[in-house]
């Protein structure tokens, strides 16, 4: 089923201040750089019941954020200003025809919380307590779950995948292995998807020109499990070359070394799919 989502530039820029919403629904998501915060002076909307969160680049292989929730996103981002270096702009989700309370901002976030951990596509040092569930009636907690599903669209709408979770089709997978690798995934309009439980190799070829960056990738996305690196977590690629390098620790060209169960490669099933 189509979606309609009305975006509004506020100062004409694509990546400046904005605001985002979709047809009929109540969740309105606003975009502010921490270069602009002077507009939440003009917009009564951010000086009340919010969930946010901050967003940066400042980690070498995951971006980092901030989740949280106040009374007065306004006032509250004052201390974050301060206080907190890493973070660019912020994603403010308020309610466009009614006022959200104390408690349903803590609910959500208390549920952002634990889905982005799960999604491990984001740092959230600064997130050093975990919430609990506030207490919310049924019929209330029901009408913020479907809140957070629209606050889930709309930041992947802008590119955020903070709450993003793989889902992958078994009949799309894709093997390889090499240099003691043993890895699955899927290709899909995001780039390549390696997934969860992979067997990636614990060293790199001294040909290998990012070898840096693979070591900090190990260490945030693979756990030793007896002497075997296993991905703790989906990770997505640009590109299935960069996801074959990373888990074979050698230069290859994924559209060859991804085969699926069939034998065939990712070239033959997608890039000569219009042949």
């Amino acid at each position: 089923m189509g979606k309609t989502v009305t975006t509004y530039l506020i100062d004409g820029d694509p990546k400046g201040t904005q605001y985002a919403f979709i047809s009929n629904k109540i969740c309105q998501m606003f975009v502010v750089p921490r270069s602009n915060l002077s507009y939440l002076n003009t917009q009564k909307k951010l000086q009340k019941p919010a969930f946010y969160i901050l967003l940066g680049e400042d980690e070498s292989t995951k971006p980092q954020a901030y989740i949280g929730e106040t009374e007065n996103f306004k006032e509250r981002v004052k201390d974050h200003d301060s206080k907190k270096a890493f973070w660019q702009k912020a994603l403010i989700f308020v309610s466009k025809d009614a006022d959200m309370t104390k408690v349903d901002v803590q609910y959500l976030e208390y549920k952002a919380i634990a889905e982005a951990k799960k999604a491990n596509a984001f740092v959230l040092s600064d997130n050093k307590q975990i919430p609990k569930a506030p207490n919310l009636p049924e019929h209330q907690q029901d009408s913020i779950d479907e809140f957070f599903e629209d606050v889930k669209f709309l930041a992947s709408f802008i590119g955020c995948n903070i709450f993003e979770v793989s889902q992958p089709k078994e009949e799309h997978l894709f093997y390889t292995k090499g240099r003691g690798c043993n890895a699955k995934g899927f290709y899909s309009s995001d780039g390549f998807t390696v997934l969860k439980g992979s067997i990636v190799a614990p060293t790199m070829v001294p040909s290998f020109n990012w070898k840096e960056k693979r070591e900090k990738m190990l260490q945030d996305y693979t756990a030793n499990e007896n002497g075997i690196l296993v991905l703790t977590s989906d990770k997505t690629f640009s590109s299935p070359s960069t996801a074959a390098d990373f888990c074979i620790g050698s230069s290859n060209n994924g559209w060859l070394v991804w085969k699926d169960k069939d034998g065939n490669t990712l070239d033959s099933v997608y890039r000569k799919q219009l042949e």
